[in-house]
């Protein structure tokens, strides 16, 4: 399969001398909604705008494509990358040995992950030198939609030698969270809405240093959020568990492209330029360790940051209650457990309704954006339990 990418140099505003570098990382065997590329193209239409990419997991979100990268010069778009300010994925290894797995004793262990924590979270927000705010009783904290902690096991080792020197052992089990700044990052979001609806800024203006402030502290809440929820998860097994990696989907960041300073705005995109990134497929399909290759540039510093939906959320909803009862997808296809007790979440969340990440994979691959280190496969995903313990 031979992954195309896409690209054109479109003209901007009337009256803009410079065109927009707008591309879209996609192979034969993978199918993107014209939706999702008709919001792409609306998006690299906006002032300042540079560089708009579309990754192979690219679909449609609320205003601007999930799945992409746009590079701007001057303004910042806050809207363009939404509420949760600081989504993202956290990848720890455990102590926990796979031989030891006890899946169904372990499942019944974990619970009130999307509940306050009982710790000392003040303690934790000074440890990641974050003020306390409105927003402390949520840290540690999953959320709703596709947010999830998942336990891991090496399924294949493709990279030994860089496997080895992140320091990984394959008797281990891991843990993958995905989480954000919850209502941290939303009420930023709303604060700015109020005063300039979905328009951007200026970066060097009042408004542009205020969101940025904000922004960047949202950033850091949603890294510890990840860190304490993989805590909870690890400590309710007897275990402990050490940062492996942590990718940012949902910002934006100063970067340098040919001398000038210019501002990368990520909509559901792993970055690039941290070396590595996890990117997973669904909770009933494997999740790839990747390696970042080449001149990340070209593809605005980012990777596709999961496997991408094929559905909505009411049309996966009809879909899959149609085709299965809830039993039915409490074990997955690889032997993993799911707790989700919500069962509108368990029909939305289900691995059919995600594409192939096979096959996003190996676009990313084609394209030599990437190389693959390692693949885990799912043993416990946690959503959510209907009672709190």
């Amino acid at each position: 399969m031979k992954t195309v990418v896409e690209s054109t140099d479109q003209s901007q505003e009337a009256g803009s001398p410079r065109g927009v570098d707008v591309r879209v990382v996609s192979g034969s065997k993978n199918w993107i909604e014209s939706e999702a590329i008709r919001q792409l193209d609306a998006t690299s239409q906006l002032e300042g705008m540079l560089k708009a990419v579309g990754f192979p997991d690219l679909h449609p979100g609320k205003g601007s494509p999930v799945g992409a990268a746009f590079v701007t010069e001057e303004m910042i778009y806050p809207y363009v990358i939404g509420g949760d300010i600081g989504c993202g994925m956290g990848f720890f290894q455990t102590d926990l040995l796979r031989r030891k797995a006890r899946l169904d004793r372990w499942s019944e262990k974990l619970h009130d992950l999307e509940h306050p924590w009982d710790g000392n979270v003040q303690q934790w927000l000074s440890s990641a030198q974050l003020p306390s705010c409105h927003f402390d009783s949520a840290l540690g904290t999953i959320g709703g939609g596709n947010h999830f902690a998942e336990l891991q096991a090496v399924d294949r080792v493709e990279d030994r030698g860089e496997f080895e020197k992140l320091g990984l052992n394959k008797e281990n089990l891991f843990i993958l969270v995905h989480s954000g700044s919850r209502g941290l990052g939303e009420s930023l979001l709303r604060e700015f809405v109020v005063d300039h609806g979905s328009n951007g800024v200026r970066a060097d203006s009042l408004s542009g240093s205020v969101y940025l402030n904000g922004h960047d502290r949202a950033v850091r809440w949603g890294e510890a959020n990840r860190s304490l929820i993989a805590h909870r998860f690890a400590s309710a097994l007897g275990a402990t568990n050490s940062l492996v990696w942590d990718g940012c989907h949902n910002s934006v960041s100063r970067r340098e492209l040919g001398g000038n300073i210019v501002w990368l705005h990520r909509k559901g995109a792993a970055p690039a330029d941290a070396g590595i990134a996890m990117i997973p497929g669904s909770r009933g399909t494997r999740s790839y360790l990747m390696k970042s290759r080449g001149d990340m540039a070209e593809f605005a510093w980012s990777l596709s940051h999961g496997a991408g939906r094929k559905w909505s959320r009411s049309e996966s909803r009809k879909r899959i209650r149609e085709r299965f009862r809830p039993a039915e997808l409490v074990q997955t296809g690889l032997g993993g457990r799911v707790i989700c007790e919500n069962r509108d979440l368990l029909y939305e969340e289900a691995p059919d309704v995600y594409k192939k990440i096979e096959i996003v994979v190996q676009d990313l691959v084609d394209a030599g954006c990437i190389s693959v280190i390692a693949t885990f496969k799912p043993l416990i995903t946690y959503k959510t339990r209907a009672i709190r313990r």
